[in-house]
């Protein structure tokens, strides 16, 4: 029987442990730009990050911050999402998001989104077909 519990990971030792994890998705990022985002988003945007922890070991991650748009209303951001390689296809990523969407449910948030890059088409068919969310828009973005 798999044994697991999801935390909010606040203190920066606790944001650390998280790094390799978040390195697989986040290839770009060294540590130290790591933390400097990490910290920065909590500070401005009220960022979260959750991990899950398999007998104290952190396997995947979430992060997400609450926002307000005309769009969506209020409903909450999926950034990062991710399952050490070590441990894919146990189920961690649909817990993290079903985490996330009690989380949403408990503090009166409408919807759960998120983007997810174009060539990354297992992501897709997980978020379609084992999470039920379905394509709404394109995202766009240029450098300044």
């Amino acid at each position: 029987m798999n044994t697991f519990t999801i935390k909010e990971l606040q203190s920066l030792t606790e944001i650390v442990e998280a790094y390799p994890v978040m390195k697989q998705l986040r290839t770009h990022l060294l540590e130290e730009q790591y933390l400097d985002l990490v910290k920065e988003a909590k500070e401005k945007d009220r960022y979260k990050m959750f991990a899950l922890f398999e007998k104290k070991q952190i396997v995947a991650v979430i992060g997400f911050k609450p926002m307000v748009t005309l769009y969506y209303g209020k409903f909450i951001w999926i950034c990062d999402l991710v399952t050490d390689h070590k441990h894919r296809s146990k189920g961690y990523g649909k817990k993290l998001l079903t985490y996330v969407h009690q989380w949403s449910k408990e503090n009166k948030y409408e919807c759960v989104a998120l983007s997810s890059g174009l060539k990354r088409t297992d992501a897709h068919r997980f978020y379609e077909d084992r999470m039920s969310y379905e394509k709404v828009s394109y995202v766009f973005k240029t450098l300044v």
